[in-house]
């Protein structure tokens, strides 16, 4: 059964670090899953406080995935409107086109459309609050890549040297 853990542990890991820039795949949280599939072997050093510093990371990021290209439109000068556009592009980017493309484009096209509804005259602004979503977006997906690839490492290290050694014995 360890044997079993581990694999999925590795794999949920890896699958999580490519679900940080693929739609529809949550990164973070698989990463957490493979995790607790280490922490569920008997051979794991994984302390209960580092899965809830994990669990607590894995939230934050995951909360900051959704709120921040609403929060960095603003920052960069966006209306409410553009919040609501950067917003409402992203939920399209996710349900209707699947893509990395569309994740990047979606929410940009959404603030500069939600900025222009507001304000026809200042296209600029528009435009600068589209710039704050991308932003989101690389600013988002850097801080998921860094959760997911902390919890890699903390899986790889937990892991490899009794899976080596179950590996060797087995041959």
């Amino acid at each position: 059964m360890d044997i079993l853990l581990s694999i999925l542990a590795f794999v949920c890991t890896l699958v999580g670090i490519v679900g940080c820039v693929a739609p529809l795949l949550p990164g973070p949280v698989l990463s957490f899953v493979g995790l607790l599939c280490a922490y569920g072997c008997s051979y794991s050093s994984i302390s209960v406080t580092a899965l809830l510093l994990w669990l607590g990371a894995t939230v934050a990021v995951c909360l900051a995935d959704y709120f921040l290209p609403a929060y960095m439109t603003r920052l960069m000068g966006g209306s409410r409107a553009g919040e609501i556009g950067a917003t409402i592009g992203m939920i399209v980017g996710m349900i209707f086109f699947f893509s990395v493309i569309s994740l990047i484009l979606c929410p940009f096209i959404g603030a500069v459309i939600g900025e222009l509804i507001h304000d026809r005259t200042d296209s600029a602004r528009a435009f600068r609050s589209g710039f704050g979503s991308f932003v989101a977006f690389a600013v988002g997906t850097g801080i998921k890549l860094v959760v997911c690839v902390g919890i890699f490492i903390h899986v790889v290290a937990d892991t490899w040297g009794p899976l080596r050694d179950a590996v060797v014995s087995l041959f």
